[in-house]
């Protein structure tokens, strides 16, 4: 099969259209992500894309970041259609795949509330022209025109679809931008309080109406629905992951764009865990541990709002 190329030679300059996609291969894998909540559906949507950016006459392309966009746009609205035929069938809860990424991400606010798990969560209710209509205009500031191209929609009626998802968004998505700093303590205190089997210290951090979300895909051991509630969270992680032996441990790391952490169970990678904080509590936990979610934790991935970051 054809890659999406990835690197050009220092002594071999890449052809045009190589070039051309290579500085914005960023920003249409970050475009494809926040539209699929899944890393390996993204690489697929950009490889369909530069399949068809290869055979396009440069010549005739106005705007080539703009073409661009739209083709991933309506590459990702198709594989989403699927996505969400085949997660009826998925086994347990359903979280979006975690991405490795560097703390500089944090940097930029805007994506790294857009690509955070539980945004991520909140941009799953949403239908799918909704989902690609909300991420190209508040995350990525696409023109009502532009947008209207990408999702062969008139521009009024992007207009009206934005509003909508807008709206439907703002009453789900986390009441205000969390610091990295808050987030790392709610993370450290956390850990301690699992790690000692503290319970009251646990309780302490948790939101009253915390939701523990589990994601095991049916390959690995997870909660097989939502727990809701502070204490039976509380009592579930002191009960399973409480129980530390030599053989586990836990690492602090940055995933899609805020702190969050990693379990390693003899050495192997078991689980990557987030949190959702608000006003200084905990009120998402969010544990993935499904292996075929894991394989983008090897390396880090670049997140990027614009071209040839």
């Amino acid at each position: 099969m054809v890659g999406t190329p990835q690197n050009a030679a220092a002594d071999d300059r890449p052809d045009p259209a190589t070039e051309a996609f290579l500085a914005h291969r960023n920003l249409l894998f970050t475009v494809a992500y926040e539209m699929l909540g899944s890393a390996a559906d993204a690489e697929d949507v950009l490889q369909e894309t530069w399949l068809r950016w290869a055979g396009v006459d440069l010549g005739a392309v106005r705007d080539q970041r703009a073409y661009l966009v739209r083709v991933t746009t309506r590459q990702a609205l198709t594989r989403l259609r699927t996505l969400s035929r085949r997660r009826e069938s998925y086994v347990g809860p359903w979280l979006p795949e975690p991405l490795l990424t560097a703390p500089d991400v944090a940097d930029d606010v805007a994506l790294a509330d857009s690509v955070s798990m539980a945004m991520l969560l909140v941009l799953e209710t949403l239908a799918p022209t909704e989902r690609a209509v909300f991420v190209l205009r508040e995350v990525f500031d696409l023109g009502y025109d532009e947008i209207a191209e990408a999702v062969d929609k008139n521009p009024a009626a992007v207009r009206q679809i934005a509003h909508r998802a807008r709206a439907h968004v703002a009453a789900r998505r986390p009441r205000q931008v969390v610091s990295a700093t808050e987030t790392r303590s709610a993370l450290d205190a956390f850990r301690r309080a699992v790690e000692t089997g503290d319970l009251q210290n646990l309780l302490d951090i948790l939101a009253p109406d915390v939701v523990l979300l589990g994601d095991g895909g049916g390959v690995k051991q997870a909660v097989p629905r939502p727990i809701l509630g502070a204490d039976k969270v509380a009592r579930l992680l002191t009960g399973g992951w409480g129980k530390v032996t030599a053989s586990t441990s836990w690492q602090p790391t940055h995933i899609n764009g805020h702190p969050a952490l990693i379990l390693h169970l003899d050495g192997a990678l078991d689980t990557v865990l987030a949190l959702r904080v608000d006003d200084g509590l905990i009120t998402g936990i969010y544990a993935v541990r499904n292996p075929e979610k894991l394989s983008h934790m090897e390396r880090e991935t670049v997140l990027s709002r614009l071209s040839g970051a």
